[in-house]
């Protein structure tokens, strides 16, 4: 492993954070955490921690020593000192003789002992931490490491690699305790340098940075070569492999089997495939090594103890998928049976969904409340495969044990690490199209804030790739009257996200002339721009929900001039009037599978279908003012883009509403729908 200790970085951190007001230790600290945290085989999504000892002023102007350790919530990746809560040292060590302490106990006193009672929590490795007289700690779960200790003969193999600076501790569940047991440790040879804590991590501290840093690059490497070194035998594949289904095929399957009918609850998966992970799901005994546990305890909080494994033959028979889940959901109870009683304290099962999803020779689907959970359970996915095919291809694996495993999934203090305020449309996947437009990207803000996973499709490249740029969410090129760039496009989320919720068909664009004049190429093109790319996008979409089977919603961007038609603005107001009709027929088709779909009637907004120059035109058509005609309504008030968005959420939200149009015009009564 590459030691990535760079002088001249090391003092730009040094100058960067004293211009910040921060001290060179803290300074140090941070750029060799982020050293550390930017390791995917030694650190990966919050996991690991590190420390660092010093002196600070509290209010009363005194100095005092503290130890700043990484705070809940923060990644080592890209950590900042605000990341390191500073706790008074003194009281910590004063605990050093107490026998026990409760989770609560320990978690109150580390926070009543904050320079800052609005830092974030402190690490539950802290008084580790603490009992470590050295001023630098750093703690990884690195891939080589488990490696290593992940097998029967774990702590022999341990011994023969390691030289006598590194101690070799038995598993203890993280907190007090394996404080205490680090202490002993310690104290019985304070000469080492490097902790190995069996089927969990390592620790190395030193009183520079540097060293501390340098000691797990030098410890994690020696554990690398020495896997090197052992015999490989590769792991026996399976041989059946003639199905062609897609990802994109199974997703919206496996997506409605994950989601219950009965509630608003529903997941995000993303499919990955590469190949590591194909040579792990494809092992003929996968279903035995992949069910052990996770690597490192810490991983189970987000990727459950075990995955489900589908096989090849099982994809096309419905039947068989909903057996496995069944299955998955039988197993998941009685291993809470099996543990909870022999647990401390009242456990309340967590729901019973698998959060990876392994379908032999074709790829992992990952299961989360968001793309951002979909992205870390695919990531510990390919972590633990990394590790798991290592092993089992010079051993045996076999991780920490089972209950030990249900001891750190049902731990509070693990749980408040992934516990998150439900937003109203967590879960969901929204697609927008004619996104790039004033009122798309408007609703997608909206839709965003309320937890949702948007994808945005609009046909003009330009404007595509500036979004891409601004936001992290799925943007793709797609040409809503082409079928075939919807059905890609559609492809593309089904593979990304799992499938679709929620479409916000809202690509148009506004023709005018008089009726009898106008020229039929742009009258049929306005009916592609305004009926057809409805249909093509709802059709997909609903065919989606119908795999799904788990409801959906159907939003169209209609108009006011599909009741109230103006002068010579026919071209328009035509195939609006038809996707009036469009909705209503989709809320009668599918309204018994759950499919809700309304539309919303808008009236003079400026967009880029209702510009300067439209709404000029406009006015002179009902010959007013442009003042008077933007704000022509009953409220005496323009409507804006920002009206239509909450309009698309409101009925988003509306879980008993179909077949029905919201108008959003500050009132006309020749417009209204009743």
């Amino acid at each position: 492993m590459k030691n990535n200790w760079s002088e001249s970085t090391a003092q730009t951190y040094i100058k960067k954070y004293k211009k910040l007001g921060y001290k060179k230790d803290v300074a140090l600290r941070v750029y060799t955490s982020r050293l550390l945290g930017r390791n995917p085989d030694l650190v990966i999504h919050g996991g690991g921690n590190t420390s660092v000892k010093t002196k600070l002023p509290d209010l009363d102007g005194k100095s005092y020593d503290v130890l700043c350790v990484k705070g809940s919530g923060w990644d080592m990746a890209d950590i900042e000192p605000q990341g390191l809560p500073a706790v008074k040292l003194k009281p910590l060590l004063n605990l050093k003789k107490k026998r026990h302490l409760t989770d609560e106990q320990m978690v109150n006193y580390q926070k009543r002992h904050l320079l800052d009672v609005n830092s974030p929590n402190p690490s539950v490795e802290t008084f580790l931490h603490a009992f470590l007289p050295l001023k630098y700690v750093d703690h990884t779960h690195a891939n080589p490491i488990l490696d290593i200790t992940d097998r029967p003969d774990g702590l022999k193999l341990c011994k023969k690699i390691f030289n006598s600076k590194v101690a070799i501790v038995p598993y203890v569940m993280p907190g007090f305790m394996l404080a205490k047991k680090v202490q002993e440790v310690y104290e019985k040879n304070p000469n080492i340098n490097c902790l190995i804590l069996l089927k969990h991590g390592i620790f190395t501290f030193s009183d520079n940075a540097k060293d501390a840093y340098s000691l797990m690059i030098k410890y994690v490497t020696e554990a690398e070569v020495a896997i090197k070194k052992l015999k490989h035998k590769k792991i026996r594949q399976i041989t059946n492999r003639n199905k062609n289904i897609k990802s994109y095929h199974i997703a919206p399957i496996l997506r409605g089997l994950l989601s219950d009918k009965n509630s608003n609850d529903k997941f995000i998966i993303n499919f990955r495939k590469n190949k590591e992970l194909d040579y792990f799901m494809n092992g003929k005994n996968v279903k035995n090594y992949s069910t052990k546990g996770t690597i490192t305890p810490d991983h189970v909080i987000r990727i459950k103890p075990f995955p489900l494994i589908i096989e090849n033959k099982d994809l096309d028979n419905l039947n068989n998928l909903k057996k496995l889940f069944t299955d998955y959901k039988k197993k998941y109870i009685q291993y809470f049976k099996r543990n909870k009683s022999k647990s401390k304290g009242k456990k309340i099962m967590l729901d019973t969904l698998p959060r990876l999803i392994y379908v032999q020779d074709m790829g992992l689907f990952s299961v989360g409340k968001s793309m951002k959970d979909c992205i870390v359970a695919g990531d510990l996915a390919e972590a633990n495969a990394k590790v798991i095919t290592s092993v089992e291809e010079t051993s045996q694996y076999r991780p920490i044990a089972e209950k030990d495993l249900f001891d750190v999934e049902y731990w509070s203090l693990e749980q408040a690490k992934i516990k998150k305020t439900s937003l109203p449309l967590q879960g969901n996947v929204v697609v927008i199209t004619g996104a790039c437009g004033v009122i798309g990207y408007e609703t997608y803000k909206l839709f965003k804030s309320q937890g949702a996973e948007v994808v945005l499709l609009d046909k003009d490249v330009k404007k595509i790739n500036t979004l891409k740029k601004k936001i992290n969410d799925l943007c793709i090129e797609c040409d809503v009257t082409n079928k075939k760039s919807v059905t890609k496009a559609f492809e593309i989320i089904c593979g990304r996200l799992g499938g679709i919720d929620i479409l916000i068909s809202n690509a148009g664009s506004a023709d005018t002339g008089a009726i009898a004049e106008i020229d039929e190429k742009l009258l049929r093109k306005s009916f592609e721009n305004n009926f057809f790319s409805h249909q093509n996008c709802a059709s997909q979409a609903t065919k989606i929900m119908l795999k799904q089977n788990n409801k959906g919603c159907l939003l169209f961007n209609i108009s006011k001039q599909s009741v109230n038609p103006g002068k010579n603005f026919g071209p328009y107001g035509l195939p609006k009037a038809a996707l009036l009709s469009l909705c209503k027929q989709y809320a009668l088709d599918y309204g018994s599978n759950g499919i809700r779909s309304n539309g919303v009637n808008a009236d003079r907004i400026q967009s880029g279908l209702l510009n300067k120059k439209m709404i000029k035109a406009r006015a002179k058509a009902r010959s007013v003012t442009i003042t008077d005609y933007m704000k022509g309504n009953l409220l005496h008030d323009e409507v804006t883009s920002k009206d239509v968005a909450n309009a698309f959420l409101h009925l988003a939200l509306s879980q008993k509403t179909t077949g029905a149009i919201l108008t959003v015009d500050g009132g006309n009564i020749a417009a209204s729908m009743r």
